[in-house]
């Protein structure tokens, strides 16, 4: 049976996303930890979608940092 509140795609892996976000949350921001999230889980998730939306939370911390300098 599957365990939607904390499922296979991520306690199958070495170190989730949650606890490395978690680990380095003074300097990740909400875009870079879901670049994580998604790059972390995506072969065993949803693939190229979730590599696609990592791309998108990076390209929109690119542009929120490129607005800021």
């Amino acid at each position: 049976m599957s365990n939607p509140i904390e499922p296979s795609h991520y306690t199958e892996m070495v170190i989730s996303p949650l606890e490395f976000i978690e680990a380095n949350q003074e300097v990740l921001t909400w875009c870079t930890s879901n670049v994580i999230k998604y790059v972390g889980r995506h072969q065993r998730k949803n693939g190229l979608e979730d590599l696609k939306k990592a791309q998108w939370y990076l390209s929109h911390e690119i542009k929120r940092l490129e607005e800021n300098n």
